[in-house]
């Protein structure tokens, strides 16, 4: 049934979790490496999926689906989580996390454009402005307000925030063409990367997993990033009279996780930072708006 109080109330329980995990990933990629951390990570994600799936009885689902549709659920798992986090921590490793966050933010703009050739849609004229607007954006907060220098930090770091917004909207269009069951679906592209994670650790790090903060800030993101907050907005959407003010709520994390930044992590927060990240959440409001047929 729906319930809209319900409603707000999981979906500021996602976006609670989601305001903290830029602030998880900082922490832990001081003691694992992006790919150790998105070992233990993913294995604590699957076990709490795979025991979610379970508890609503859906475990022959799993079996009947992925016999059904054995590669789409294998490409589902090497984007997400085996490439889309091994970049995204990659970013996080080699930039400050304000800027790796509100980078990686602009995937829904980046949406926009796969979603031209990939699911036939086409580009309003108010969506060519959002997406200037938004890129725009994220040019302020790389190169720290120097436009018209250029001068990027780190570029490859830069790179890889943006190559992670790619790789999300792309696992999303993959789940727009498939009509399945989201938990199911989501649970069986973690199941299935787990033998790839093992093997990008083996191949990029290693398995000394010495050190009990990353373990601390390991299992922490498997369990809220990769899981709770999926779950939680689920349930959100399910129970919503209006989705739109649903989906607005996720405004909010991106300012709310700079300051856990500041006070948690330490880092100064830079201006343009402030000044991009109004950009391109001004960009994915512009887009929200609804136009006359």
């Amino acid at each position: 049934m729906k319930n809209q109080k319900k409603a707000y109330l999981y979906g500021l329980g996602a976006v609670a979790c989601w305001s903290t995990v830029a602030t998880a990933f900082k922490l832990s990629l001081g003691y694992f490496s992006p790919a150790q951390l998105l070992l233990v990570a993913t294995v604590t994600s699957s076990l709490l999926l795979l025991g979610i799936v379970a508890w609503q009885g859906k475990l022959p689902l799993l079996a009947k689906s992925l016999k059904a549709h054995p590669g789409y659920y294998l490409l589902l798992g090497l984007i997400n989580p085996t490439l889309y986090y091994l970049v995204l921590f990659q970013a996080y490793d080699r930039l400050p996390a304000q800027q790796a966050q509100t980078l990686n933010y602009t995937w829904a703009i980046t949406l926009t454009l796969l979603a031209v050739p990939f699911l036939g849609q086409t580009i309003r004229k108010q969506d060519w402005v959002a997406i200037l607007l938004g890129y725009l954006g994220a040019m302020v907060i790389a190169t720290k307000g120097n436009l018209l220098s250029l001068d990027f930090e780190d570029p490859l770091g830069v790179a890889l925030a943006l190559f992670s917004t790619l790789l999300w909207a792309g696992y999303w269009i993959l789940n727009t063409r498939h009509q399945g069951d989201a938990l199911v679906s989501l649970t069986l592209s973690f199941l299935l990367a787990l033998p790839l994670v093992v093997a990008a650790t083996a191949l990029w790090s290693d398995f000394q997993l010495t050190a009990w903060q990353g373990w601390l800030g390991a299992i922490y993101v498997g369990l809220f990033e990769m899981g709770i907050a999926f779950v939680l907005w689920l349930l959100a959407l399910r129970h919503a009279e209006h989705t739109a003010r649903i989906s607005n709520l996720i405004f909010i994390s991106p300012f709310a996780s700079l300051l856990l930044l500041r006070f948690l992590v330490g880092e100064e927060i830079y201006p343009a930072t402030l000044v991009g990240l109004m950009m391109i959440v001004a960009a994915l409001l512009i887009q929200q708006v609804k136009t006359k047929p």
